[in-house]
């Protein structure tokens, strides 16, 4: 766990939430933008995990070999995934286990609440997982009067807090160590404790330790699961998750749908890409593989159960674009390369997955439509770097701006004739006309260099007029040329046009 020194970071506006509704990106980002502190401990931090991570994948001559292979193995899965998936379910239960299918969020709790509940259990213990926050489940088990205990020591001090995650890799990234020594000693009763780190993981071990020996029901997500063996992967830097995995004597796993992958032999490309690309290794601390339930060896869980949630999966696969989304193998590299992540955090995401995939997977996994989710597609600069360091070639700014279109065209669908006659909507449509045709577009050259006169001073635009004047405030702009490309074409090369259809045959 890295434990970075810095303020707290502030929460959303409370003007949102007493409105009922998710603030939106800009509203929340507003917030953690006046926390300098923040800004200045994210850089240091995404910064230093940049650097590590270039020095790792540097290491690989193959790497962008890897990486096309990891998009190719993802998006053959996805093609198939109703076949690689029942394949999946005939492995689990040919290993003694049992396979489970929830269709959202609250079937999914229900179903490992009733498991936990079927073996007396008051307690259980968890290894990190993204899927069990997305679906709320310790809020649901507490609701049932069952008590569950994240054992992740990053997900340990977010929970004795009260907080959410801010970062998929390092979620307790926004607290400081003696942030993290006052709340172990008010909320786990300890003791003259200091705040160096080993101080601060021992008093969490003590705690843990505990939950490990008399928890009877342990719970995980997965970073992989296998069609052919049924075997389940999880990728950890601690250990607490194996001892989730092996000491209770049931043990249930809950997985997106999409973690699935075709054959065993295709963990020879994730387990390249993963921990260079989310800790900068050549190899995470603890791969723990399972497969099935131990039937009496007392290696491992005596009752498996694996539970295959959709919650949203299979809208986002039926679209072409957006699909891509789900090959995320949850690395957190884009987090930690995006210009916008790093000077905001994670919660001004206002969602469980932050960040460059956050924005382009949340709005999908809830739908378009509302002012929260809707405004993620626009928390981004575009530049393409969460692209450039994407393990299985996620195309986010392609998939960002497919969102940004859905979001405009559902505005226009809800909002009627006053959404279309938006003045920004009537000049994006109006500049999509002029630009497909030819004669238009030439035509337009031609008039913004003749009304252009009254605005061009000294070969600089200083000042658009009206609502335009946002470009100009920190940036001139230069005028329309005398003489357009095409002009200069004709006269250099004897052709009316650049495209070579007439003139001297060069292209």
């Amino acid at each position: 766990m890295t434990i970075i020194r810095h303020q707290p970071e502030k929460k959303a506006p409370p003007d949102a939430f007493s409105e009922g509704r998710t603030p939106t990106f800009e509203e929340s980002a507003k917030e953690s933008l006046s926390n300098s502190q923040l800004r200045r401990n994210l850089g240091k931090a995404t910064q230093t995990i940049r650097r590590k991570r270039g020095v790792a994948v540097a290491e690989m001559p193959d790497w962008e070999e890897l990486r096309e292979a990891g998009r190719a193995l993802k998006a053959r899965t996805l093609r198939h995934l109703d076949d690689y998936l029942v394949e999946l379910e005939e492995s689990v239960k040919r290993a003694g286990g049992q396979v489970h299918w929830a269709r959202d969020a609250e079937e999914a709790n229900r179903i490992v609440a009733g498991i936990a509940k079927s073996h007396g259990a008051r307690e259980v213990v968890k290894v990190k997982s993204i899927a069990t926050d997305e679906t709320k489940l310790n809020e649901y088990l507490e609701g049932e009067g069952i008590a569950a205990y994240e054992t992740d020591l990053a997900e340990l001090i977010i929970q004795l807090a009260g907080e959410t995650s801010s970062h998929i890799l390092v979620p307790a990234i926004h607290k400081n160590r003696s942030e993290i020594r006052e709340l172990f000693m008010r909320e786990l009763g300890v003791e003259d404790l200091s705040d160096d780190p080993p101080d601060l993981a021992n008093a969490a071990r003590l705690y843990l330790r505990k939950k490990f020996l008399s928890a009877k029901v342990g719970i995980s997500g997965a970073n992989f699961a296998v069609a052919e063996t049924g075997t389940v992967c999880v990728v950890e830097s601690e250990g607490n998750g194996r001892m989730c995995t092996t000491l209770p004597p049931v043990l249930v796993t809950l997985m997106g749908i999409e973690k699935v992958i075709p054959q065993w032999r295709d963990y020879e490309v994730f387990m390249q890409l993963l921990p260079r690309s989310s800790t900068a290794e050549r190899m995470n601390p603890y791969t723990s593989f399972w497969t099935g339930a131990s039937q009496g060896s007392g290696d491992g869980p005596e009752e498996f159960h694996l539970v295959l949630m959709d919650n949203g999966r299979t809208d986002v696969l039926a679209d072409e674009i957006g699909r891509q989304s789900l090959n995320c193998i949850r690395c957190s590299a884009c987090l930690n390369v995006c210009p916008v992540y790093e000077r905001t955090g994670g919660h001004a995401y206002n969602s469980v997955y932050p960040g460059p995939i956050g924005a382009i997977l949340t709005p999908q996994l809830v739908g378009i439509g509302e002012p929260g989710p809707d405004s993620l597609p626009y928390a981004s600069s575009l530049c393409g770097a969460c692209y450039e360091v994407c393990p299985v070639k996620i195309n986010i700014p392609q998939v960002l701006i497919h969102l940004r279109g859905k979001v405009v065209r559902h505005k226009q669908d809800e909002g009627g004739l006053r959404e279309r006659l938006d003045p920004e909507n009537v000049a994006m449509q109006a500049m999509g006309r002029i630009f497909a045709n030819r004669r238009l577009y030439e035509g337009a050259q031609k008039a913004a260099h003749v009304g252009q006169w009254p605005l061009a001073r000294s070969g600089t635009i200083h000042r658009l007029p009206g609502k335009l004047a946002g470009w100009t405030e920190a940036r001139d702009l230069k005028p329309v040329p005398e003489q357009t490309f095409r002009d200069w074409w004709k006269t250099r090369r004897g052709g009316p046009s650049p495209n070579g259809s007439t003139g001297d045959g060069a292209s």
